[in-house]
C-alpha cells in the first residue's frame, strides 16, 4: 500500500449552479485514479443550514431573470473586499461550527475549496489547528472573496489571473496556473458520425449549440433562437438544462422548425460540443473551460453582471469570445464567423492559447507532492 492510500481529502463546494460541483467531481475522480481512496465531498452551505441554503439558491437562480442588477451591485460592491473586513469575516464564519465537527470526525489531510469560502483558514486562526488547505479558482477574473492569507495554495485558469492575485500580496510560488478542472470526456474525441446518428442531426450543416445554463436561465432565449432558426443552413441544438417549463415552452414554440432540436439536461454535453461549429452560452467558468478544451468558438448572450460578465469580458479581450446583447447583434456575429473561415481560425487560435489541458491532473499531482514532500508555509500578508 502506498503513502497515497493513507491520505484523506476533503473537498468543499457549494451548489450555486452546477459548476463547482462538477469541478469537485473531476478532482475526486482524479484522486481516485492516483490511488487516494478516501475523498469526502461536502456541500458546506447545505450541511450548515439546509433551509437557508435552499432560500439563497432560489434567489440566486431568480436573480438572473428578475434582479440581475441587484446581484451585480452586490458582486461589484464586494469585489475588492479585504479578507479581514467585517463583511468578509461574517461570510467566512458561515458553516464553521458544522465543519469543525466534520473535521474532528473525518480528520482530513487536506481541504480543497472550489467555492470562495475561506472557512478552514478561519478555523486555523481561531483554534490553532493546522490543516493544509488550497483553493481552486473557478473563474477567469478575480473577486477577492477567493483570497485569504491562510490559504496555502491557489490553482488558477490563466497567467493573467495569477498576476492579479500576486498584486494582492500572495507570493508567486503559491499560485499555480493549472487551468480549471473539467471531466476527462472533454479532452477526448468520438467518431463524429456516431454522435450525429445518436442525436439525429444532419451532417453538412453548421451546428450552433445553445446552452441556457444548468437551470435554464438565459435571458431572451426564445427571440434569439427564432432569429437564428430562419437560416436553413444552420441547425440549432437548444439545451434547457433542468428547467422543464422552459423545455416545454421551447418545444411548443419551435415544433414546426425542422432545424431546431430542443433538449433538457444533457449529461454527455461533450458530445454535442464536439460536433458543433460554435456555442452560445452563459459564461460560467466551467462551461467556458469545456468549450475552450473543445476549441469551440464562444458567443456570450446578455451576460449578467458579476463573475459571468467578467468572464465574458476577459475572453472577449483575448479574441476567444464575442458578446452580444440583442438578437440582431448575435445573428450578425454568428453569420460573420460562419462566412469567414479566417475569422473562425483566428478564434480557434485564441482558444488554443487559453487551453490548459489536464488541469485536474496538474492540481492533484501538485497536491500529492506537497503532502508527501513539501510542508506548506503558513503566513503571508495581503495588501
Amino acid at each position: 500500500m502506498t503513502g497515497e492510500d493513507h491520505k484523506k481529502v476533503m473537498i468543499l463546494y457549494a451548489s450555486y449552479g452546477d459548476g463547482h460541483y462538477q469541478v469537485s467531481k473531476a478532482l475526486r475522480e482524479k484522486f481516485l485514479e492516483k490511488g487516494i481512496r478516501e475523498i469526502v465531498m461536502i456541500d458546506l452551505f447545505k450541511e450548515a443550514n439546509p433551509t437557508v441554503n435552499a432560500i439563497t439558491r432560489y434567489f440566486y437562480i431568480k436573480s438572473y431573470k428578475v434582479l440581475p442588477s441587484v446581484y451585480g451591485w452586490l458582486y461589484y460592491g464586494t469585489k475588492n473586499i479585504k479578507w479581514d473586513s467585517f463583511f468578509a469575516k461574517w461570510v467566512q464564519s458561515y458553516g464553521q461550527h458544522k465543519l469543525l465537527k466534520m473535521i474532528k470526525v473525518e480528520r482530513p489531510d487536506i481541504v480543497i475549496h472550489t467555492f470562495p469560502m475561506a472557512v478552514i483558514p478561519e478555523i486555523r486562526k481561531k483554534l490553532g489547528i493546522y490543516i493544509p488547505n488550497v483553493t481552486v479558482v473557478t473563474d477567469f477574473d478575480l473577486h477577492r472573496r477567493w483570497l485569504h492569507p491562510e490559504i496555502d495554495k491557489y490553482y488558477v485558469a490563466t497567467e493573467d489571473l495569477k498576476a492579479k492575485i500576486e498584486k494582492t500580496g500572495i507570493p508567486s510560488e503559491r499560485i499555480v496556473v493549472s487551468g480549471i478542472p473539467i471531466k476527462p470526456a472533454f479532452e477526448q474525441r468520438l467518431p463524429e458520425s456516431k454522435i450525429l446518428e445518436k442525436y439525429q442531426l444532419r451532417k453538412g450543416r453548421h451546428t450552433i449549440l445553445i446552452m441556457a445554463g444548468s437551470y435554464g436561465v438565459m435571458q431572451g432565449l426564445g427571440s434569439m433562437c427564432e432569429r437564428l432558426a430562419k437560416h436553413e443552413e444552420i441547425q440549432l441544438i437548444v439545451v434547457c438544462g433542468k428547467n422543464g417549463h422552459l423545455q416545454e415552452e421551447m418545444e411548443q414554440r419551435f415544433q414546426s422548425f425542422a432545424n431546431v432540436r430542443i433538449m433538457g439536461f444533457v449529461e454527455a454535453i461533450h458530445e454535442l460540443m464536439q460536433i458543433s461549429t460554435c456555442i452560445v452560452t452563459k459564461p460560467g467558468g466551467i462551461t467556458l473551460s469545456e468549450a475552450i478544451s473543445m476549441q469551440l468558438p464562444i458567443f456570450i448572450y446578455r451576460p449578467v453582471p458579476g463573475q459571468e460578465r467578467d468572464n465574458a469580458v476577459y475572453l472577449e479581450s483575448k479574441g476567444a469570445a464575442c458578446i452580444a446583447q440583442e438578437p440582431p447583434e448575435l445573428e450578425a456575429q454568428l453569420l460573420n464567423l460562419l462566412n469567414e473561415p479566417s475569422r473562425l481560425q483566428d478564434i480557434r487560435s485564441a482558444l488554443s492559447d487559453l487551453w490548459k489541458p489536464h488541469a485536474a491532473d496538474r492540481i492533484v499531482d501538485d497536491i500529492i507532492a506537497d503532502l508527501n514532500d513539501h510542508p506548506m508555509q503558513r503566513s503571508i500578508h495581503l495588501i
